[in-house]
């Protein structure tokens, strides 16, 4: 009798442990809706977000002179090229995989100013509101791109990738690790903080919806 009275007051206190730690969790998930997004939203357009990052990607190598040396006239262009690929992936996550409708949002943005002023009022007060999330969607992507900057130094410093490109004739003799680096970071750290930041807009404006789902108003 006293061993089955015993069992029962152990399992009230674990139930409730159970409870409570899904309830912290349920309430978490919650507040990292912004990193949710940016992840959901880099998942379902890969292969357009992967085709600009490469342009910007063999861009960065190119400069870097790992094909060779190039002219300041060239280097000055493909400058050009890859800033204008990283404008057009903020327009595209700004307009919800839609260049044009993130230009239109941008181009309503600097020619109403009611609505630039109604806009800021939403995000002062968002910010005041839920800060606690915005400190947690911070830290969350923080711990990621720092993860994948280690694993793209490690591949860059610790393994034969580098010297193999270069005994293949791929990369230039002349060529640093840089090449690499930076070509992995325009593949994967860049476009996530760009889409990051700007779904951050969205979601501090009262665009992005719990669903996960962009509104364009």
């Amino acid at each position: 009798m006293k061993f089955f009275i015993s069992v029962s007051v152990i399992k009230i206190p674990l139930f409730q442990l159970k409870t409570t730690i899904m309830n912290l969790v349920f309430e978490l998930s919650g507040k990292l809706n912004l990193l949710n997004n940016t992840i959901h939203f880099f998942k379902k357009h890969f292969i357009v977000i992967t085709g600009l990052g490469c342009i910007a990607a063999f861009g960065r190598v190119i400069q870097l002179g790992g094909f060779g040396e190039i002219t300041s006239w060239l280097n000055l262009v493909l400058e050009v090229v890859v800033e204008s690929v990283r404008v057009l992936l903020f327009l595209y996550v700004l307009g919800l995989a839609s260049i044009k409708d993130g230009f239109l949002r941008m181009r309503r943005l600097f020619t109403h100013k009611n609505n630039r002023k109604a806009l800021l009022t939403i995000a002062i007060h968002k910010l005041k509101k839920q800060w606690l999330a915005v400190l947690l969607n911070t830290i969350g992507f923080l711990l990621i791109a720092w993860v994948i900057n280690y694993l793209i130094d490690l591949l860059a410093y610790k393994t034969c990738l580098y010297l193999a490109l270069k005994k293949e004739g791929i990369l230039a003799a002349s060529s640093s690790e840089w090449a690499i680096l930076l070509f992995f970071k325009n593949l994967s750290v860049i476009p996530f903080t760009l889409i990051f930041e700007t779904v951050f807009l969205l979601w501090v404006t009262n665009k992005l919806k719990n669903s996960g789902k962009i509104s364009i108003e």
